[in-house]
């Protein structure tokens, strides 16, 4: 019979090593884990984005539509309206022009809501400019007589959309909505490619239609130009 001894086997102590399998199942882990986390950032921020700017996308999709239609007012044409009338009080205590004087006046009188554009004298002959989106108001008066003309052209509602749209004669508020707007849809279009681009069947096929749609637009330009 052999000796207990010669019957002992060595058995490994501590933990077994962890072979190279191990460590890429461990990479591969992580980078999955990223892809989904990013993946599903970037869809919440695509589908948040999109819902919170829908009306300001419509706005903007629609106008852009009349905008580059301008005879298509629906019947809702512009009106003009001439006014005639007498200042009460013209010049300051120093025979200046009293310019703030003369727009409140006419402000009391006739209702004018826009912002003053442009005023100016040149002689005895005083002028003051009101534009707002899709209205215009301009005025003469004499400096000496105080008789004044008032011409306003109030356009139609379509009209006062366009002018919303490219910002003209708006306030610094509706400024800052076109801003917004304009970043909001450079990360509705920004996300959705990212998006695509998560999605490795329709990678290449995204890459593709973008490519199309940027050569396309680059042709017209410079047809157009």
């Amino acid at each position: 019979m052999e000796p207990a001894a010669d019957l002992a086997v060595d058995i490994p102590v501590g933990p077994a090593p962890v072979g190279d399998d191990g460590s890429d199942a461990a990479a591969r882990s992580r980078r999955t884990t990223s892809k989904a986390t990013g993946q599903r950032w970037t869809r919440w921020i695509h589908v948040y984005t999109s819902m919170i700017s829908l009306v300001l996308v419509l706005f903007f999709g629609l106008t852009g539509l009349t905008l580059n239609h301008p005879d298509w007012t629906f019947g809702d044409e512009a009106t003009t309206t001439t006014l005639t009338g007498t200042l009460d009080g013209v010049t300051a205590a120093d025979g200046s022009v009293d310019f703030l004087a003369v727009s409140e006046e006419l402000r009391s009188r006739h209702g004018i809501g826009a912002a003053v554009a442009d005023h100016r004298v040149e002689g005895t002959q005083g002028s003051i400019s009101y534009r707002g989106p899709g209205y215009a108001a301009d005025v003469t008066f004499a400096t000496d007589t105080g008789r004044y003309t008032l011409v306003v052209e109030q356009q139609g509602f379509v009209a006062v959309m366009n002018d919303l749209h490219k910002g003209r004669d708006a306030d610094t508020s509706w400024k800052w909505v076109i801003d917004v707007s304009a970043g909001v849809l450079v990360v509705i279009s920004l996300s959705g490619l990212v998006l695509q681009l998560y999605l490795r069947r329709r990678r290449r096929s995204a890459l593709v239609v973008v490519g199309v749609g940027l050569v396309a637009t680059v042709v017209l330009a410079v047809v157009t130009l």
